[in-house]
């Protein structure tokens, strides 16, 4: 699917995107090749310019998949243009993690691939090559222009989010280092043209969606912006960077708030996982929750599980290379070669953050420090070709190739030189020789999403069992590892001596004791690793991501999904089916059919904005309370946290207007009424005990305070540090359970706050006893309106739903539980903000007004 013509890609960057229907271009007709069957009617959004396309079906999908979409920047193909120059040909890359995890799949589960070549396809020939690629692999070509790959991959993703997210910072004023506006629009147009091609081929009630690594981390909203109810998964293959570093990333929030778009995201490990989760509570205000083990974010209404799991390798690919090597007695030539000597092995590709440089030093203070393997040991550095045009590789290079020079001039000699370094392209079969021959592998990096290279070498030193197997297949096996602990494979392998990189003289005294081991302690390593990794494998990981994929979409299916939002600010909010915008109209009816009527008013966040500084009433809200209360058949409440004394000031012109304040511990049914205590508590004693815990805290946390309340106290930290303000309150909140364990009274959580009431004080109990009271007095309910915002209204929302059921409310009650904003709630109905409440407030008041009472009431004021 072809777009409109892009030619102000600042407005593609900042997300206005352009409406994409059926009729966006002629190329889109063309080129469609699969069919898209929509399994399940859908309904048409009612909000955003292009949500009249977007999928968004009440009636979840009966239909089991057998079908999933990977994308990822490349294909798992090799190209090669043919010898008489006409044409290509193409297979697959056996070594490609994205065609290993099909392992992991069911079978009967069709999977089907989106990405870019590693080759220039000719414009001319692209068409042909597209439909060649999807009937003979299934594989659907995104070809790039050339300009928006160069700015896409070598520009944004090498220069900006490759070094960023491996704890690099732009310290430099070169301008190449600084992030540039023009290369985030060329990423976000880049990703705009992945999802053009998996719109191509999509079936959105039935497929799944797995989208791989930093290239695509903004793709996620153009699906979830295009099919409401799109089942999909990101996993990140690099590091996720601490906040404090992330945080520096002009277009952080963005970049979040894309990825949340996916149902589940997977990280290599807890720690990757734990940065993420803090950067959206920093930067989004999202706090994650565990669940049976899983980790989830609540966002609008939608949880997105975190997936902690590193991937492993194909134990099969592993064992058909080595036998590959045995053919061709690679192992046999290096043993020749190297006979008398003992092996240490490096493996990496030529980048900035794989420490060569460091392992070769460290090498060097080994030889220093332990003169007994000047002549023994030898290092061999194998160094992959750059993957890309990354910063600061021609300096890196020049370093190693001066350190490894300057160490063979000290300690070689005749026959023997200490480092060997192979700057080339090493076929595979050459480094499962290495592998075999390797006393231990050493792997320095600074910082490394994963790397698998001592997953590899574990393999290759157990060697292949059966009738294949080598002479010495039966021999005990054994194997070492010095790994750098900011790889993302170092917690798994517990075996392994990790080091920090940065200490070359620990790391040096580390390859020592590898090498120096006895032969007993290095077989117990190898074995436990080997069991790990051999169990753990490629197919391990996918089947674990797509299980948990599939579980994570399943409560999606069963709500009821919309868009909200522009840019990258979309998001989908998910509700309960029976969760519903209040209608005026309806609820105007019931009002006027309704005998006697209650109506239940949270303060703060219903008829006052959060945001407002002065927090007294509007004339406004006055003048409709006073019209409200002015009609007989109805009672009206005030239901908030705040003290008795500011409310009642407030309200004083309302003078039917009942307040219950403090969650209900202090009521008063009118102006002239006298203030009831609620609570059974009497004894505030415990003030005594649980204010200074709370000062010890708030002198130790910068930004909270302590508000003192007749009944409560409550310790805030909105103007704290959120990370450490929330782990405080966790610990307050432990520390005063402990020692108000034998006080009447709770201590709860809340939005940035800790608060400790009476125990059988709500707003929950606040409504029983209107509606009790109400009965009693022969005035029983027929009409309930109650509106809140937070969640201790969600108490007045549960004792409203139930109220029919235990005869405090009439039997044929109208009930209308309305929270503000869209958000899970226990309430029936929602309004979007204090606006509409306002409104619909004017629209019962109009009603109220049109009664002799009202007017009467008005006479006598």
């Amino acid at each position: 699917m072809m777009s409109r013509s892009y030619t102000n890609l600042l407005d593609l960057a900042s997300g206005n995107f352009p409406a994409m229907g059926s009729g966006s271009g002629r190329e889109f007709k063309e080129r469609r090749r699969m069919p898209r069957v929509m399994s399940v009617p859908g309904i048409v959004s009612e909000v955003d310019d292009d949500q009249a396309v977007s999928v968004s079906s009440d009636n979840p999908s009966t239909i089991t998949t057998d079908r999933i979409i990977i994308v990822a920047n490349q294909l798992p193909l090799k190209a090669n243009k043919r010898e008489d120059n006409k044409g290509w040909n193409f297979s697959w890359n056996e070594d490609s993690l994205l065609l290993q995890l099909k392992d992991g799949f069911p079978e009967e589960m069709e999977v089907l691939y989106v990405g870019s070549l590693r080759v220039d396809i000719d414009p001319a020939e692209q068409d042909d090559v597209s439909q060649y690629l999807l009937e003979k692999f299934k594989c659907v070509p995104t070809f790039l222009p050339p300009d928006v790959l160069a700015n896409f991959y070598d520009g944004f993703c090498k220069r900006q989010l490759w070094p960023l997210f491996h704890y690099k910072l732009p310290f430099s004023t070169d301008k190449s280092h600084r992030f540039d506006r023009h290369l985030w629009e060329a990423y976000v147009l880049a990703n705009k043209l992945f999802f053009q091609k998996v719109v191509e081929i999509i079936n959105p009630e039935d497929d799944y969606i797995w989208v791989h690594d930093y290239h695509l981390m903004v793709l996620p909203t153009f699906l979830r912006r295009r099919f409401n109810r799109v089942k999909m998964g990101f996993f990140l293959h690099s590091p996720f960077p601490s906040s404090e570093i992330y945080r520096t990333l002009p277009v952080r929030e963005e970049i979040l708030k894309a990825l949340l778009n996916s149902d589940i995201i997977g990280f290599h490990t807890f720690d990757y996982a734990r940065h993420f989760l803090s950067c959206c509570s920093r930067m989004l205000g999202l706090e994650y929750q565990s669940k049976r083990g899983y980790l989830g974010l609540e966002y609008y209404g939608r949880t997105i599980s975190i997936k902690i799991m590193p991937v492993g390798i194909h134990m099969g690919r592993i064992e058909s290379v080595m036998r590959m090597s045995d053919e061709e007695c690679k192992a046999r030539e290096l043993k020749q070669q190297f006979e008398g000597k003992t092996i240490l092995l490096g493996i990496d590709d030529m980048d900035i953050f794989k420490g060569i440089n460091l392992k070769i030093l460290a090498m060097e203070q080994m030889l220093k420090q332990h003169p007994k393997w000047q002549g023994r040991a030898v290092l061999v550095q194998i160094v992959n070709p750059a993957r890309g045009k990354g910063i600061h590789v021609d300096e890196i290079h020049s370093e190693i190739e001066e350190s490894c020079s300057r160490i063979n001039r000290v300690f070689g000699r005749p026959g023997y030189e200490p480092i060997v370094f192979i700057d080339r392209s090493v076929p595979i079969t050459e480094k499962v020789a290495y592998y075999s021959l390797a006393e231990c592998v050493i792997v320095t990096a600074v910082r490394d999403g994963m790397n698998l290279t001592p997953y590899e070498y574990i393999v290759c030193r157990q060697g292949i069992s059966g009738p294949e197997s080598s002479s010495n297949a039966n021999s005990p096996k054994k194997s070492m590892l010095v790994i750098s602990e900011f790889i993302g494979c170092s917690p798994s392998l517990s075996g392994a001596i990790r080091v920090n990189p940065w200490n070359v003289e620990a790391t040096a005294e580390a390859m020592n004791e590898a090498i120096s081991m006895s032969d007993g302690e290095k077989q117990l390593r190898h074995e436990k690793h080997y069991r790990y990794v051999s169990t753990h494998d490629v197919a391990y990981w996918s089947r674990s991501f797509l299980q948990d994929m599939e579980r994570a979409c399943t409560d999606l299916l069963r709500k009821r999904c919309w868009g909200i939002g522009l840019s990258f600010g979309f998001r989908v909010v998910a509700l309960d089916p029976n969760f519903k915008k209040l209608s005026i109209d309806a609820m105007v009816s019931a009002y006027k059919r309704a005998r006697s009527r209650a109506i239940l008013l949270d303060y703060d966040g219903t008829v006052m904005p959060q945001n407002s500084i002065n927090k007294s009433p509007s004339k406004e809200v006055i003048s409709l309370l006073e019209s409200l209360c002015a009609d007989p058949k109805n009672v009206v409440f005030i239901v908030s946290g705040r003290g008795r004394d500011s409310l009642s000031e407030w309200f004083t012109p309302c003078k039917k207007l009942g307040i219950a304040a403090e969650h209900g511990y202090f009521l008063r049914w009118s102006k002239d009424g006298e203030w009831e205590t609620c609570g059974n508590c009497s004894d505030f004693g415990w003030m005594q005990i649980a204010e200074p815990v709370m000062k010890l805290y708030t002198e130790a946390t910068d930004g909270s305070s302590i508000e003192r309340k007749e009944s409560a106290l409550v310790w805030q930290y909105r103007d704290a540090d959120l990370g450490f303000g929330s782990s405080q309150a966790k610990e307050m909140l432990d520390h005063l359970e402990s020692v108000l364990a034998n006080e009447p009274v709770a201590a709860k959580s809340g939005q940035f706050i800790v608060e400790v009431k009476p125990q059988d004080v709500s707003k929950g109990l606040v409504a029983d006893k209107i509606f009790s009271s109400m009965t009693e007095s022969d005035k029983q309910a027929d009409f309930v309106l109650c509106v809140g915002d937070d969640r201790s209204d969600e108490d007045m929302f549960e004792i409203v739903s139930s109220a029919i059921s235990r005869n405090i409310l009439s039997s044929n009650a109208s009930v209308f539980a309305c929270t503000v904003g869209q958000k899970p709630s226990k309430a029936k109905y929602y309004l979007d903000d204090t606006s509409e409440v306002i409104n619909m407030l004017e629209s019962l008041a109009e009603e109220s007004d049109s009664s002799p009472c009202i007017e009467e009431s008005g006479d006598s004021s």
